[in-house]
């Protein structure tokens, strides 16, 4: 059967993007944060994480890809003009987008209570993904803060991205979420880099006995290797901060909960690979147009 002309234009399309990542490589690094179920502080880590990295001199570009349930901006007390929802629409380019945030970041504000964004096409997940990779050539690092579950608008974001990092919280129903959350992007891709934060714990030994817990399920029933990224303390100071929409690391940056978003920072700083040619995020790009 004669390939239609769909299936033409989109091999065209693979084709040109191939050519690009070949004439075009990029220092920056694309992080997405993501969990398996909501309320365990995705995006409390995705927006602390951002300015933690920006204040070590990293340039730090933070995007809320929530789809129809964002809420970054409520952390930052911003309230944009444009959303993520104009870049979709083809009103605004994802440049003209971004709004500076606190702490020296730039921010791609999501949209909120807009239920056609839950589900894009694929074309749109597409779109999107390309557009993302526009911010490259003008940042170190893109951090991605995805919705949570498995649905194909979290795991396409999430896929994209150099790494993955899981929130979650001891609790047995987000390790649970978070296990399966892994295990559908292992699937998907079985050269996913994962990694674990757990929040919400009241010690070090409880943060490493549940990020064990987690690993060795992973490593029994997957064999696949979960990395430790780091954990949150339970502290007062991160609920006071959202009341206030005022980032923690910035309203109570000698907390325990603020030094520990540091730590994992600087952590992740240390490992960037943006003092060599990476050009894996626009490979995995083309790729999905082939």
């Amino acid at each position: 059967m004669a390939a239609g002309p769909t299936f033409s234009r989109e091999k065209d399309q693979a084709s040109r993007l191939r050519q690009l990542v070949h004439r075009r490589g990029t220092h920056a690094q694309m992080v997405a944060i993501t969990s398996g179920k909501g309320g365990v502080g995705k995006s409390t880590v995705a927006v602390n994480l951002s300015i933690c990295l920006a204040s070590q001199g990293v340039r730090a570009t933070l995007v809320d890809v929530d789809l129809g349930l964002a809420n970054a901006d409520l952390l930052m007390n911003i309230q944009p003009r444009y959303t993520i929802s104009h870049v979709l629409s083809g009103v605004r380019s994802i440049e003209s987008v971004c709004v500076e945030g606190p702490g020296g970041i730039r921010f791609v504000p999501g949209a909120s209570g807009r239920s056609e964004l839950a589900d894009l096409s694929e074309f749109d997940r597409r779109n999107l993904i390309a557009q993302l990779r526009r911010l490259m050539a003008s940042t170190d690092i893109v951090v991605l803060d995805c919705g949570a579950g498995i649905s194909r608008n979290v795991t396409s974001f999430a896929l994209a991205a150099d790494q993955v990092i899981v929130v979650t919280t001891p609790q047995p129903t987000a390790l649970t979420d978070a296990y399966a959350t892994i295990k559908s992007l292992h699937r998907a891709r079985g050269d996913v880099s994962a990694s674990l934060f757990v929040n919400m714990v009241n010690s070090r030994s409880e943060a490493g006995a549940t990020y064990q817990r987690l690993a060795g399920v992973a490593r029994r029933f997957l064999d696949y290797f979960v990395a430790d990224v780091g954990y949150m303390l339970h502290d007062t100071a991160v609920e006071l901060a959202v009341q206030q929409r005022c980032p923690l690391v910035l309203r109570y940056p000698d907390s325990n909960a603020s030094a520990c978003v540091a730590a994992m920072a600087a952590g992740l700083a240390r490992t960037m690979p943006g003092r060599r040619h990476n050009d894996g995020f626009l490979k995995r790009v083309a790729g999905l147009f082939a």
